[in-house]
């Protein structure tokens, strides 16, 4: 990809991200982020078809970009240790302006939605990985199940402005989630 256009879209990214932060979703104006991007309004259509492309843009960034930082090290499932785990809300912790400011788009939940899908898609290969005692509808139960609660806690912590380091967090989390886990069996 051309480093201009990478450039571009970057700068649009980001512009959306800050406006996100200042003012409701549904009020920002494909001028307004052209604007803080400082690009002319056809730049931000020569990539995007219109804001909700642009925020569902940033949300697989910032979702890639989370995948790539934090499951790598552990290709056998999403939490089968609690170093990926850690890592994940490592990571969260690091970017907390951004991954706050997605999850708090009222309008528009569709970060919560999809980090909730990213994480029951790795909890559903990894029981696929492993033989478990459930069927396949206790399996997607239980993987919904999961990603809720994880996705649900990381809400509350941002919420609850941060009141705990992301190791402590990762250790409740992973004492829940153990215990939870024994229902599924060997």
């Amino acid at each position: 990809m051309d480093r201009r256009i990478r450039k571009n879209q970057t700068a649009i990214m980001n512009a959306l991200m800050q406006l996100i932060a200042e003012k409701d979703f549904e009020k920002i104006t494909i001028n307004e982020i052209a604007e803080r991007a400082d690009v002319n309004r056809g730049t931000v259509y020569s990539h995007y078809s219109d804001k909700y492309d642009l925020l569902d843009k940033c949300i697989e960034n910032q979702l890639i970009h989370l995948m790539e930082s934090c499951y790598s090290i552990d290709a056998t499932g999403p939490y089968p240790t609690k170093a990926p785990l850690l890592l994940t809300i490592k990571e969260i912790e690091k970017n907390a302006l951004i991954y706050k400011t997605l999850l708090s788009i009222k309008d528009v939940p569709s970060f919560r939605v999809h980090l909730s899908s990213m994480i029951n898609k790795q909890i559903m290969e990894h029981m696929k990985d492993n033989e478990l005692s459930l069927d396949e509808l206790g399996k997607s139960i239980y993987a919904q199940f999961m990603s809720s609660a994880i996705v649900g806690v990381i809400e509350w912590w941002f919420t609850q402005s941060m009141p705990c380091s992301a190791e402590e967090l990762t250790e409740r989390l992973w004492s829940l989630l153990e215990m939870n886990r024994m229902i599924l069996g060997p």
